[in-house]
């Protein structure tokens, strides 16, 4: 007998003497198969994982699937830095540039006083990313918001991480306008910068999260203790927005820590939601109450 030569393969077919291309890069030759849809996977397209590598599609794949995995207060379990704390110290520190650079005019454009955030309402949130130029101002800020952000941005997850840090700022504004006394004083006037407010509501949202999770919340206590009759004793420090910012943050911490297990998630968006409102009405109340929102508005 004779042997007769293999079938031409069909049109389409994958060519069996052709070197393996990777999916996603057809012009990348690659011999290194994902351990999971067995495809090969270009260097750029290899995840490592518990055994060989698998390919992206494939991680994302089973990232998408996996159930959800939560801290004790409902935060979602993440890997890496904390990107929100980061990014917050990141404008600060580029906006301490501008400050200096600009002489004051970017300090002047978005820095907050009760008598100017009736018309430009964005400065409640807008004055928590300047600083004096004193250097210690920023120093000490940046600093308590690394040493409480990556402490809480894990525990409560990036979007009420946010929303805590948010809320006690334009807290810290809304408990100076509220304490700044009336159109006729000297404070209503006064131009107030710093990161305080934020930094003193994570302060106090640190302590019910601390007891929720059985840690000791002494020290916290104490830190707040000590930066509170700092605030009374040296001069230019506005007390008014540590003690806003204070408050916001204790409410919402408390209301993090202290949610049901099946209820964390709506928890974490009708509270910050219900804070804003009522930070909201607050400023507004302040203003009518004094008349200037008639005179802003006239």
């Amino acid at each position: 007998m004779t042997e007769q030569p293999p079938p031409p393969p069909a049109p389409g077919a994958p060519d069996a003497a052709a070197p393996p291309v990777c999916p996603r890069h057809p012009d990348r030759v690659s011999y290194v198969r994902c351990q999971r849809c067995g495809r090969p996977a270009c260097p750029e397209c290899q995840r490592p994982a518990a055994v060989g590598v698998q390919c992206v599609d494939c991680v994302r794949e089973a990232a998408r699937t996996a159930p959800r995995t939560t801290t004790a207060v409902g935060g979602r379990v993440r890997r890496g830095r904390p990107v929100v704390t980061w990014t917050l110290i990141g404008i600060c520190v580029a906006s301490f540039v501008l400050q200096l650079a600009t002489r004051g005019a970017w300090t002047e454009q978005w820095a907050f006083s009760a008598a100017i955030g009736a018309a430009e309402p964005w400065r409640f949130l807008t004055t928590a990313f300047l600083h004096a130029t004193n250097v210690t101002h920023i120093l000490f800020n940046m600093w308590a918001l690394w040493v409480t952000g990556q402490f809480l941005e894990p525990v409560l997850g990036r979007a009420r991480f946010l929303a805590l840090c948010a809320l006690s700022a334009v807290g810290g504004s809304v408990g100076y306008l509220l304490l700044a006394g009336t159109p006729a004083d000297d404070g209503w006037y006064q131009g107030v910068v710093g990161a305080s407010g934020m930094v003193f509501g994570l302060f106090g949202a640190m302590v019910p999260v601390l007891r929720r999770l059985g840690a000791d919340a002494a020290q916290a206590v104490g830190l707040i203790a000590v930066n509170a009759v700092i605030g009374f004793v040296l001069p230019g420090i506005a007390w008014q927005a540590h003690l806003g910012g204070l408050v916001v943050g204790l409410v919402l911490g408390w209301g993090f820590a202290r949610a049901p297990r099946g209820r964390q998630r709506l928890v974490g968006w009708v509270l910050p939601l219900g804070m804003a409102v009522l930070l909201v009405a607050l400023a507004v109340g302040k203003y009518t109450s004094t008349g200037w929102l008639a005179a802003v508005g006239g």
